[in-house]
């Protein structure tokens, strides 16, 4: 069992900035990848930002230079700090992780949605 516990989120006006953070839990062996996708209503989930093992981070073109992700792994944690904020990015946010349990499985799990909301 792997739980991912996201807390964050909520409304702010253009220009501002949030921060997320999710955490990993449970039977956890390794961790491959941590991020975050989007939806927005009537649009697909799509990547905003992840972080893989070694450091590599990938951004949507969308957010780069606004967007910042970030893993504390000895935690199991990983954070978006969200600056610049526009109404485009209104959206629910969903953490992914990649990773593999004690038992050898190697699956993706979700966290539950935060909903960001950028309005003045």
């Amino acid at each position: 069992q792997v739980q991912l516990v996201v807390s964050g989120g909520g409304l702010v006006q253009p220009g501002g900035s949030l921060r997320l953070s999710c955490a990993a839990s449970g039977n956890i062996f390794s961790i491959n990848a941590m991020g975050w996708y989007r939806q927005a209503p009537g649009k697909q989930r799509e990547l905003v930002a992840n972080a893989v093992s070694g450091g590599r981070t990938n951004y949507a073109d969308s957010v780069t230079g606004r967007f910042t992700i970030s893993r504390d792994n000895a935690k199991n944690t990983v954070y978006l700090q969200m600056n610049s904020l526009k109404p485009e990015d209104t959206a629910v946010y969903y953490c992914h992780a990649q990773l593999t349990t004690h038992g050898g499985i190697f699956a993706n799990y979700w966290g539950q949605g935060t909903q960001v909301t950028v309005s003045s």
